[in-house]
């Protein structure tokens, strides 16, 4: 089994998007793939439970069928950062209850497992104070030695939040598989010669292309399943 952690140069870069796209390509590889987000904020109630609408995507575009509490155990109902949700919902964002979640999906043993981050690569689970530090999902993803996945999204200012997005997650002792290219407004002035500066600056290898508003190249998205595993 491969596994993944999935991030992004900002809130609203397409994680999802992307992570849904690279699950369905290893399902027509013929390959089992399941996809986790461990912690989600903005949900609505449905069928008797708070659904997250990014963490019903995933479950959809998962080759294994799984409840959503499986893919999100942990939902909190405001759509704001996750560490104030938690706090507005009387919860706890424990690194062991993010690691037992996808231990109970690495049971599965599928072939690709994608676990797909909130915000970006320093979420806060905890604000600290001066007698204690921050913790954040990176220290998690950290202490599980998953490689990194990074979706970029292409739109005014991306070379910098990419460029210093790639040196933390190095910084942090992890490797980054690649990286994919996501064009969010289909407007980008210099798209062209903004992703060529990336691919210049960014020394792992560019996975996949992902245009604005249209389905990506089907072999291209083949081609980064093939990458990643």
């Amino acid at each position: 089994m491969k596994e993944y952690f999935i991030t992004g140069t900002d809130t609203e870069v397409g994680k999802t998007y992307v992570t849904c796209h690279l699950l369905r390509a290893a399902t027509q590889a013929q390959l089992v793939s399941v996809g986790y987000k461990p912690i989600a904020a903005g949900c609505d109630f449905v069928n008797g439970e708070w659904v997250n609408e990014d963490a019903a995507k995933i479950q959809q575009a998962s080759s294994l069928t799984l409840p959503i509490s499986q893919i999100n155990p942990i939902a909190l109902k405001p759509p704001i950062a996750p560490h104030i949700a938690a706090q507005e919902d009387g919860v706890i964002l424990s690194d062991k209850d993010i690691e037992n979640g996808l231990n109970t999906l690495r049971a599965h043993k599928a072939d690709l497992l994608l676990m797909e981050g909130a915000g970006g690569w320093r979420l806060p689970l905890t604000t600290g104070t001066p007698e204690s530090l921050t913790r954040y999902l990176s220290d998690v993803v950290s202490a599980l030695k998953m490689d990194v996945i990074l979706v970029v999204g292409m739109r005014l200012g991306c070379l910098n939040h990419a460029l210093l997005t790639a040196e933390a997650i190095r910084s942090d002792g992890l490797t980054i598989k690649g990286w994919v290219a996501n064009d969010i407004t289909g407007n980008m002035t210099r798209y062209q010669e903004n992703l060529e500066s990336l691919k210049a600056m960014l020394p792992e290898p560019l996975l996949a292309e992902i245009p604005f508003q249209r389905a990506p190249d089907p072999q291209q998205l083949a081609g980064a399943v093939s990458q990643l595993l």
